[in-house]
């Protein structure tokens, strides 16, 4: 466990094999990295694989019960399932540009193979609908920048939840520069509220961008949000970390100044209608009121 990372951050709770807080190099089984599963995370639908590949490595797997995402963090790879080869050229780091991905349905077999070796996320969701394998171009992703002055960030809205078919799953990528504040102002999605919440589990994968030879830090809040609801957690994340969210109050995500944070968030709950509907924190949700006085950061967009 990080020093700065709050107790309740690491320890594992009824039902989960890993704590809220997993720091890189905790979270491995097998051929993973990372591999929080529904029932290592002690709940009912997301799911997140972290597959590092050497020159002309090669990585099967079993799609089950999940749809899956494979979405290239560092390097290019040839994900073949349903029968077709999908060629994902990638991007050099989550950090230097979008890219593209490839979708595997639930009950499929898979397989990735990368020439020049590299480093994948493989994001899933509990599913009852098989839709058709396919690829997701980097030229489609919708880039939105959200949030103003120091709460600006970068959002790419690859499996969006109007952005790609998927039947339960929903992922995006967020950049925010060093110095900023982002997640914020807090807010929740773990009640069901028709028109208003979606019914969320959530997790955030971390990457930093190094500066000055140092790999730097960020930190991650979660706050209890009511009877039933009370994770909290305070961690210190690195590169390569994880955070679960079942529930509560999240944000904001911080980068260190000099540092600019990335990180994956993968969602998926038990709603019929795949939608992202969230409550900002009646304490902070006022900050929204002033973004329109204030530029977006200059540093953004990182790239479109």
């Amino acid at each position: 466990m990080n020093p700065a990372s709050a107790s309740s951050a690491s320890a594992p709770g009824p039902g989960r094999a890993l704590g809220l807080h997993i720091p890189a190099g905790h979270g491995g089984t097998g051929p993973y990295a990372l591999d929080i599963t529904p029932e290592r995370a002690g709940w009912g639908h997301s799911s997140l694989r972290v597959l590092d590949l050497p020159p002309g490595g090669h990585h099967a797997f079993d799609a089950g019960d999940s749809e899956w995402i494979v979405l290239p963090l560092a390097g290019g790879c040839t994900v073949t399932t349903d029968g077709a080869p999908y060629e994902l050229t990638g991007r050099d780091s989550v950090f230097s540009g979008l890219t593209d991905f490839a979708y595997v349905p639930r009950d499929a077999r898979a397989g990735l193979t990368s020439r020049a070796g590299g480093r994948f996320a493989l994001a899933g969701a509990r599913c009852a609908r098989r839709l058709p394998a396919r690829r997701g171009a980097a030229a489609d992703v919708p880039v939105e920048l959200r949030g103003a002055g120091p709460c600006s960030r970068q959002v790419n809205n690859f499996a969006a939840a109007d952005a790609f078919p998927c039947d339960k799953l929903i992922a995006v990528e967020v950049l925010t520069p060093g110095g900023n504040w982002s997640s914020y102002p807090p807010h929740k999605h773990d009640t069901a509220r028709p028109g208003e919440e979606s019914e969320l589990e959530e997790i955030y994968y971390f990457e930093i961008e190094p500066a000055h030879g140092t790999p730097g830090v960020g930190y991650q809040r979660v706050t209890p949000s009511g009877p039933g609801h009370r994770t909290d957690v305070l961690a210190e994340v690195r590169g390569g970390d994880a955070v679960l969210i079942p529930d509560g109050w999240h944000g904001p995500s911080i980068a260190a100044p000099g540092h600019a944070l990335y990180y994956l968030n993968v969602m998926a709950g038990p709603g019929a209608t795949r939608e992202w509907l969230i409550r900002d924190h009646p304490d902070h949700g006022w900050i929204r009121s002033t973004w329109a006085g204030q530029p977006t950061d200059p540093r953004l967009p990182r790239y479109t």
